[in-house]
């Protein structure tokens, strides 16, 4: 169930399958003005449902990028009144979901000041993350994976060939195939890396509780530097649409 990780921080994970992988999903929670964000839902249990409300008033749920969208429709009907925030391409991949604000197309939500949104441009996922200033914490979902040492066959097998067990990284098979412009995700992600945050949450694996700032620029090295003048391009139409993970 949740466990606090940060001033106004508070975390919960649940099993994800995924191409036969067993791994873990997480949701954020944060505290903001007027309520909690919950970032990433996960299935609404009345025990989750029960901790959360204990907190406080869900006043949004955010889906932070094309594939993290499993479990928002629930919520969003258990909490009608709650603002919910999911990228442009969501819309059209997902059309049955009330989707009230594009982060990644419409101007920054202002949280109360308490979270600045960076979308990550030239990410196929329309993955925006979070910085959330109280707790000294930033929010990503697939930029990076922090999975550890997976006992399961397939798993392990799997994420050692693709470069990211027991360690903070990116899988290989996104770097290959979930960028459309590597030059415009290296300029968000270097915008990203401007904050101060010691807290990193990640969308499957375990949260890294300091130097999560250094980690995830170590993770993303792997990008070709930016380009001082470069101007992000707007993203393309074309969806990328797998199977969502959480």
């Amino acid at each position: 169930m949740l466990s606090a990780l940060a001033d106004g921080v508070w975390y919960d994970t649940d099993v994800s399958e995924f191409l036969g992988l067993k791994l873990t999903a997480t949701m954020t929670v944060l505290r903001v003005d007027g309520g909690l964000l919950l970032h990433s839902p996960l299935p609404l249990t009345a025990e989750r449902r029960a901790a959360v409300e204990a907190l406080g008033r869900v006043a949004h749920l955010y889906a932070p990028n094309t594939f993290h969208h499993r479990w928002l429709a629930p919520w969003s009907q258990a909490f009608p009144a709650a603002t919910v925030h999911g990228p442009r391409e969501l819309g059209d991949k997902r059309p049955d979901l009330r989707i009230d604000r594009f982060h990644d197309r419409e101007a920054a939500f202002d949280f109360g000041g308490a979270v600045t949104e960076i979308p990550i441009r030239g990410f196929r996922m329309r993955e925006t993350a979070l910085v959330y200033r109280p707790g000294s914490t930033a929010v990503v979902t697939d930029l990076v994976h922090n999975i550890g040492r997976p006992t399961h066959f397939w798993t392990k097998f799997y994420t050692r060939t693709m470069g990211f067990y027991d360690r903070v990284s990116m899988s290989r098979v996104l770097r290959w195939s979930a960028f459309d412009d590597k030059a415009a995700a290296r300029h968000s992600v270097d915008a990203l890396l401007d904050h101060h945050f010691d807290t990193l949450i990640v969308g499957h694996g375990a949260p890294i509780p300091s130097v999560g700032r250094e980690a995830l620029a170590s993770a993303m090295a792997w990008l070709p530097a930016a380009h001082p003048q470069l101007a992000a391009k707007p993203p393309r139409s074309a969806l990328f649409t797998p199977k969502p993970c959480g």
